[in-house]
């Protein structure tokens, strides 16, 4: 038997083909008892510094009766084009796919208006941003974040090496001049979320202009736009990428187009700049069923638009629904709420109950926002169960 333990040390002759995993400590201590050599692996720097992303729950033991409203995914699921583009891709799982993704990027290009060969395609946007932080530094580089941004930007800086900065928000909106005075000559990449996850509010393009801008030399503006699509006419950055050099945009299928479980992303920038993301992207990372669904999807316009309306009016009401039992939250660009509590005790009092009457939303402590929960907005029966059970959870702490 092999037994496995910190990703530090490794056991000569391993070939990990009977594991038993254990603790580090109990793993040397039994190792060094058998008399085994053991010999360091050095792990690059900053590796150990990650702490493992944390994605949102799906069940609650004991309870079968659950609406997730937890991880920001569509009420309706994929569209019908989409749903009948995976059927017909099954029948062709034993064969490996095109490199180059020429199809789904040329309709990508053709719905958003761009230039097929702007466009990198990856496993889910994560991918994307991978590639650019591991393409754009790395050891004693400076990566900038915002205070509430996502959790996965940190995460990608000490994956390459670099050192993330984080910069303070104002009451929960990005702050351009805070970015601005925290660049150095360092700063290589700044990753931005407009609209903004988990807060939901978003900076205008002038602002993103103005950041852009005022950028130092050599370093990159990434326009995380995950959630473009819940905003009616927004190019996602497409035409800031136009103008600038220093610009790349990246997308995800994810959320509107409903393909969560598909993985599929996108980004959208210079040419040049996504010729160097093209060399460290694996040939095959997209498979065929991939790129078929979300090429059905992307052409799908109806399904996004409908969606796009049902998020917007489900939002509005609400949101309107927790403000008047006293849980504000800001004006929301998103497919969520950050519903704001009067303390960390009674946001975590909420969930509780909410788990209790099967409701699972996102507890959101770790992005600096104690006494707030996101909520997912789900489709119309959702939507009033979440608000029914917030309301009973006030009555009964009266």
């Amino acid at each position: 038997m092999c037994i496995i333990f910190a990703a530090n040390w490794r056991i000569p002759g391993c070939y990990a083909t009977n594991c038993h995993f254990l603790p580090p400590a109990e793993a040397l201590e039994q190792e060094r008892s058998k008399g085994a050599k053991m010999t360091k692996i050095d792990v690059q720097p900053g590796i150990m510094e990650i702490a493992l992303y944390q994605s949102g729950e799906a069940t609650i033991e004991g309870v079968s009766d659950i609406v997730k409203l937890s991880a920001n995914e569509n009420p309706y699921g994929a569209g019908d084009a989409a749903k009948e583009a995976f059927r017909k891709a099954g029948q062709n799982m034993h064969r490996y796919p095109g490199t180059d993704h020429a199809a789904l990027r040329g309709a990508i290009g053709e719905v958003h208006g761009l230039n097929a060969d702007q466009i990198i395609c990856g496993v889910g946007s994560d991918e994307v941003l991978q590639f650019i932080s591991q393409s754009f530094a790395g050891p004693g580089d400076e990566i900038i974040y915002t205070e509430h941004g996502f959790s996965m930007y940190p995460i990608l800086a000490h994956a390459c090496g670099a050192t993330p900065v984080k910069v303070a928000e104002r009451e929960r909106v990005v702050d351009v001049d805070a970015i601005l005075n925290a660049c150095t000559d360092k700063t290589k990449i700044v990753f931005i979320a407009n609209p903004a996850n988990p807060t939901g509010t978003m900076i205008g393009g002038n602002e993103m202009a103005r950041l852009a801008k005022g950028l130092p030399e050599g370093c990159l503006l990434v326009h995380d736009g995950a959630y473009t699509e819940y905003v009616e006419g927004f190019d996602g950055g497409a035409g800031l990428v136009d103008s600038c050099d220093n610009v790349i945009m990246t997308r995800t299928f994810s959320k509107i187009y409903g393909l969560g479980g598909l993985r599929v992303g996108w980004g959208y920038g210079p040419k040049e700049l996504i010729d160097v993301l093209n060399r460290v992207r694996q040939p095959f990372n997209l498979s065929n069923m991939q790129m078929e669904v979300a090429e059905a999807a992307v052409r799908d316009t109806e399904f996004v638009a409908r969606c796009r309306s049902d998020n917007a009016r489900l939002r509005a009401w609400l949101a309107e629904a927790l403000a008047e039992l006293g849980v504000p939250s800001d004006t929301s660009c998103a497919n969520f709420i950050l519903a704001r509590f009067a303390s960390e005790d009674e946001a975590n009092a909420c969930d509780a109950f909410l788990r209790k009457e099967g409701v699972i939303v996102r507890k959101v402590a770790g992005y600096g926002l104690p006494n707030c929960l996101r909520i997912t907005v789900g489709d119309e029966a959702g939507c009033r169960r979440v608000a029914y059970a917030v309301k009973s959870f006030k009555e009964q702490k009266a």
